[in-house]
């Protein structure tokens, strides 16, 4: 049922981002039923010739927040009240379409696909597209995973060994210096 929305909520979002030179990277649908919290990730439409442009911005998020707000308000997917949130896609952007695997060739991915049997998910440098199938490349070697079996699909975020991130906290009973 989230699914549906979800997917109903991103082609909507889409032809209107088209308007706006916004990519609709991504929607889910989480939470409860009644008021379900619907996540849409923005970015810039990806223009090879202005690639300098970079990824969205803070500030351009929420200047983008108001239009999408107003096309989920005439859509009206849900009978009750839902909670928006719109943001970038982050350092850990979901790719779903072939342009996406395309473009972030080289990148280091985490994959989850639908089978049933056997392996599941995988971890590995992204090739690329090959004849409907994404191709990535992991310890066992390169991997085809037909684009329809794909579940989930994103990029890890690659950090230097021994960069100290802003999120670290400081180990108890060290003194940290200034």
């Amino acid at each position: 049922m989230a699914e549906d929305k979800a997917a109903a909520i991103l082609e909507v979002l889409e032809v209107a981002g088209a308007q706006h030179g916004i990519d609709v990277v991504d929607v889910e649908v989480v939470g409860a039923t009644k008021a379900p919290t619907v996540r849409v990730r923005i970015d810039w439409v990806y223009d090879p010739e202005n690639a300098e442009r970079g990824t969205i911005s803070l500030d351009d998020v929420a200047a983008q927040t108001e239009w999408v707000s107003e096309v989920l308000d005439a859509f009206d997917p849900f009978s009750g009240s839902y909670t928006l949130e719109v943001s970038s896609p982050g350092l850990d952007r979901p790719l779903r379409r072939e342009a996406d695997f395309e473009r972030f060739a080289g990148e280091t991915v985490a994959l989850t696909t639908t089978a049933v049997e056997g392996r599941r998910r995988y971890s590995g440098k992204l090739v690329g597209m090959r004849d409907g199938s994404v191709v990535i490349v992991d310890d066992e070697g390169e991997v085809e995973i037909p684009l329809s079996e794909v579940r989930r699909f994103t990029i890890k975020p690659a950090f230097e060994k021994g960069e100290k991130k802003s999120f670290d906290k400081p180990k108890k009973g060290k003194a940290q210096k200034a």
